[in-house]
């Protein structure tokens, strides 16, 4: 275990940022077609049911309900950017591109491929959590000065989560097992975070449950910045994400050095 820990760490403090520059190239060539890609469901929650429902439910939280529900949108899209970028592009990238096998013949390692990838996914993330963040903005759903401190929640939403996916990554046999992680944990996560509804409403057990999902944390740094409210706990949910990302990068470093010797 300690072998294969030293082994599959990052060689340096920079590396990576080649992987990273390897994706953006890439990506630049479907750029908008991707931008649209990870917009479409939360701006389709954010209007079809902050309007739709909005108009029945009135205020939530001493707010409207599409400002309640913009704040768990710029979350949700930044776990879903960096989720589907890592299972979705990183896996084929590792297992039928190869593309994994020919930078290892470079002087990077395995741990600066697995950083680069996350770097590159929580970017995807920032830019779909920033882009909704903005449209709530212009629309008078969020406060503009507050909005600059949800831009690094944001970033670290989409680390967090990108971490968690390569984990899954790293385990997953073939494409038809991502289903089980999106369906058995991001779905779920959605509805018990309080992205939709506030956990106030969820029972006694479901609002413990909360307390430990990263979304929940994602969300509670960014809702009292977006309605420009006094935010408790700072630490608490920052700590929170931040293990979330740390934990399984080193987790997959390891899982995925093992996949690759087989």
């Amino acid at each position: 275990m300690g072998e294969d820990f030293a082994a599959a760490l990052p060689a340096n403090a920079w590396n990576w940022i080649a992987v990273w520059r390897r994706n953006y190239l890439s990506w630049k060539k479907a750029a908008l077609a991707s931008i649209l890609g990870n917009l479409a469901d939360p701006m389709i929650y954010l209007f079809g049911l902050g309007t739709g429902l909005g108009m029945m439910v009135g205020r939530v939280e001493d707010t409207s309900y599409v400002a309640f529900l913009a704040a768990g949108m710029v979350a949700t899209s930044a776990m879903t950017a960096s989720t589907f970028e890592t299972i979705y592009a990183a896996f084929p990238r590792m297992r039928e591109q190869r593309t994994w096998e020919a930078i290892l013949y470079t002087q990077l390692t395995l741990g600066d491929i697995v950083l680069g990838e996350l770097a590159w996914a929580a970017t995807k993330a920032f830019m779909a959590g920033t882009t909704i963040t903005i449209v709530a903005a212009m629309l008078g759903y969020a406060a503009w000065p507050s909005v600059l401190y949800v831009l690094p929640a944001i970033a670290l939403t989409g680390f967090a989560f990108a971490s968690l996916a390569m984990t899954v990554t790293a385990l997953a046999p073939s494409y038809h097992y991502f289903v089980f992680y999106q369906s058995l944990f991001l779905t779920p996560m959605l509805f018990l975070s309080g992205a939709v509804f506030p956990v106030t409403q969820l029972s006694g057990t479901f609002q413990q449950v909360a307390h430990f999902l990263p979304l929940a944390h994602s969300i509670d740094l960014i809702r009292p910045e977006m309605l420009d409210r006094p935010a408790g706990g700072i630490a608490l949910h920052i700590g929170a994400l931040c293990m979330y990302a740390v934990l399984p990068f080193f987790l997959s470093m390891v899982l995925l050095r093992r996949r690759l010797m087989r």
